[in-house]
Formats: C-alpha cells, sequence, structure tokens
C-alpha cells in the first residue's frame, strides 16, 4: 500500500518504522524544523530525522490550508494518509484526498480524552486504563468512526513517559493490523454521550498546588513526568519533582513535615513523601541523595 505518513514528535516514530518494514511510504510530513539550543541551529523533528535515514522525502509547509499544498499531497496519489501526533489541523482537501482517507493513531481510548493531552490527563483523573484508537480523520476534532482499539493498564506506578512509550508501539502494530484488513473492517461511531477531552498542557499547570489531596498531586506528579514535569520553589529556587508517594502525616498545606533523610510536604489531606527530585540546573536523583548536601528548613510553608 502507498501511504503518505504524518507525524512530528517521538510518539511517531515506531508507527513509522512499522510502516516502513510492510507497506511503501512515499513521502512524509512533518512539522518544521526549530530554532533550538545555544547555537541557535534548526533542529528536526524525530519523524524528520528518520525519514532522512531511509532515503524518503520529507515535506514541512506551516499549514494545509494552502490550495497550492492541498495540490501538491493530492497529487501523490498514495492510498492513505496516516497521521500520528502531526500537529497541524487537516482541511477537508487533504482528508479527502486518498482513497481511504487519513487515519490517525490517537493516544486514548475515544470518545474518552478527546484532544491535546490524553496520556497526561488519564493518569492525571485516575483512570485505571488508556489505550490507541485507529479512527477516521473528520473535520471535527477526534470525532471520526473507529477502526480498531488496543488497551494498556495504568497502574500507580505509571508515569506519562510510561505510557506514551507503550501506546506509541501498540499505536504501530495496531495501524499495520488495520491497514491489512481495512476492506473488511467496518468503522464504528464514537458515542457522543461519553465524550470527554483532554485540554492542553499549559505553563501554570506545572506548579504543584499543595492545597489539593495528596493523591490528586501525586497522580499528577506521575502523569507529568517526565515532561513538562511539576515543580515547588524554596528560596527563590525550582525543585522539579518527579516521583512521590502519599503519607499518613498532616500539617498546614504545603508545610516541610520531614527534611532529614526523607522530604515529606503536607498537602491538604495527608501528606508526600517526596522520591525522585531534580534541583535546578542539576540531574534528577532520589530525595534522600538530594538530602545529603542540600538542607530544606523544616516547618516553612511552600
Amino acid at each position: 500500500m502507498k501511504i503518505v505518513f504524518m507525524g512530528t514528535p517521538d510518539f511517531s516514530v515506531p508507527v513509522l518504522e512499522k510502516l516502513i518494514e510492510k507497506h511503501e511510504v512515499v513521502c512524509v510530513y512533518t512539522r518544521a524544523p526549530k530554532i533550538a539550543g545555544r547555537g541557535h541551529e534548526l533542529k528536526k523533528s524525530p519523524v524528520h530525522l528518520t525519514a532522512l535515514k531511509h532515503g524518503i522525502e520529507v515535506r514541512t509547509p506551516k499549514t494545509l490550508r494552502d490550495e497550492a499544498e492541498q495540490k501538491a499531497f493530492a497529487a501523490i496519489k498514495a492510498d492513505v494518509a496516516v497521521v500520528a501526533a502531526y500537529g497541524l489541523i487537516l482541511p477537508k482537501e487533504v482528508i479527502e484526498a486518498f482513497k481511504y482517507g487519513c487515519l490517525n493513531v490517537h493516544a486514548s481510548l475515544l470518545p474518552r480524552w478527546r484532544g491535546a493531552a490524553p496520556i497526561q490527563r488519564a493518569i492525571e483523573a485516575g483512570d485505571k486504563a488508556s489505550g490507541v484508537t485507529i479512527m477516521e480523520i473528520v473535520e471535527a476534532l477526534d470525532a471520526g468512526r473507529m477502526y480498531q482499539k488496543g488497551v494498556v493498564d495504568i497502574t500507580p506506578q505509571t508515569t506519562g513517559g510510561d505510557l506514551h512509550d507503550a501506546l506509541s508501539v501498540l499505536g504501530a502494530d495496531l495501524m499495520l493490523e488495520v491497514l491489512d484488513r481495512i476492506d473488511q473492517i467496518q468503522p464504528t461511531p464514537q458515542n457522543e454521550a461519553d465524550v470527554t477531552y483532554a485540554a492542553k498542557l499549559e505553563k501554570n499547570e506545572e506548579k504543584l498546588d499543595f492545597n489539593q489531596k495528596a493523591d490528586v498531586i501525586e497522580r499528577k506528579i506521575r502523569a507529568f513526568n517526565p515532561f513538562p514535569a511539576t515543580y515547588f520553589e524554596y528560596n527563590g529556587e525550582r525543585f522539579k519533582v518527579l516521583r512521590a508517594k502519599t503519607v499518613e502525616a498532616s500539617g498546614a498545606a504545603g508545610e516541610i513535615l520531614c527534611a532529614k533523610k526523607s522530604l515529606i510536604i503536607a498537602c491538604k489531606d495527608k501528606a508526600l513523601e517526596i522520591l525522585e527530585i531534580q534541583r535546578q540546573g542539576k540531574k534528577t536523583m532520589r530525595a534522600d541523595e538530594l538530602l545529603r548536601g542540600f538542607e530544606f528548613k523544616q516547618g516553612i510553608i511552600l
């Protein structure tokens, strides 16, 4: 099958690599390189680099709403477009350009968690499972009919990074299965009554609010690990928190209850013991390791 692939971040790479193994990927669309680093050099996306490695043509339009871009897309004459975290809105002219349309690897069990941040929102909400839905792209956000689903359990230890990696691999396998049987599968519509939306992550969410319940904060810490990561501030310095656990202790919300061999901070109800932490400009380490060379004052309210 002749395929156009559309994707950008690390999540998309396993899908692209599986497609290259089994099908003819004739062109790759990805977000344009961005200026990054101290040298202000243009940095290509992970998908861009993967496509170049395999000698596949790469296109990086800033928009697909331009008529010339739409004609160039249709001129490829592929069978289907496969989309995985591309990052640009696909207009009707692109969606309908190929025989089988555009199929999307969506990182949730639709119709739950349509939208921008389904991985983090599932963990944050305390869901027991997430998964991947292979769906058709329509003009409405993540509202297309569903071809196939796969489930991944969310445990009390699952981080956003863990779930991201598991769903990326699962999505690649499911897409291959769907493409192999695309003429036999009858896609099913989503139940609009069950729709929830995964709002994009905002900068102001990263700072921990200890006025919340301990289990709510602990889930957010896992959901935002490794990116964008949660933090608190102490003496004007930012400390990222990557792992924590709920413990039975109490105090004023944000109060440092213990800062010797362990770091325990009071929340609205119980408290959190910080397990993994990153001091500003330093490497990530266990909290007990940090406490050997850095002092938090007990009783301080964060």
